[in-house]
């Protein structure tokens, strides 16, 4: 069973294990492999809510990014492969170090509010069924870069699943597949707009 890990914990986990001027997202998977999918999926939705989302072609590589990663949740691979050109990826450490401490204050209040509940949404075949839908809502964050950090609303429904896959908190998981259901409606009514 994977580690349970609070959104603090894994915002620091990103950080220390970039080094140099760069982070890549090799050096995100090393940093939270070990403690299953959850923060693997919360940490590209978190690097596109943050300032770092608006830099172009960010949104979309974390978006596909997570989508890798959550297929291979679907299929039940224990551990994620990414390809070689996604790990290298590269974003500016220090404006994902701005990033995490100007958010932390208010994450470390936010990390409370997590515990154990509707564990009915932490079974595996719903996990699986959770993965499917954030590597779907993901794809969304790849039409939505045109529009100025509209990809953080998906990013966001990831990030709740994500934290309630690594927290074993079903509520969480839940929000998030409400945020999920506001960022299809907001793909669509670009579209039909």
């Amino acid at each position: 069973m994977a580690a349970s890990i609070n959104l603090t914990e894994a915002m620091d986990e990103l950080v220390k294990n970039s080094s140099g001027e760069k982070a890549t997202v090799h050096d995100m998977v090393e940093a939270l492999e070990n403690r299953g999918y959850g923060p693997l999926l919360l940490a590209p939705s978190i690097i596109v809510i943050l300032p770092t989302g608006a830099i172009p072609g960010v949104p979309s590589i974390c978006g596909i990014t997570i989508f890798l990663i959550t297929i291979q949740l679907v299929f039940g691979k224990m551990h994620p492969w990414l390809p070689q050109q996604f790990e290298k990826v590269e974003f500016e450490r220090d404006t994902l170090k701005s990033g995490v401490e100007k958010v932390k204050p208010y994450t470390k209040k936010i990390d409370k509010l997590f515990r154990p509940r509707l564990e009915f949404f932490i079974q595996p075949i719903v996990m699986r069924l959770l993965a499917l839908v954030c590597g779907l809502t993901a794809l969304l964050m790849i039409p939505l870069e045109v529009i100025p950090f509209a990809a953080a609303l998906p990013a966001l429904a990831v990030g709740f699943i994500g934290i309630g896959l690594s927290t074993k908190d079903g509520m969480m998981a839940l929000i998030g597949l409400l945020i999920a259901t506001g960022s299809v409606y907001l793909v669509l009514n670009q579209i039909i707009l």
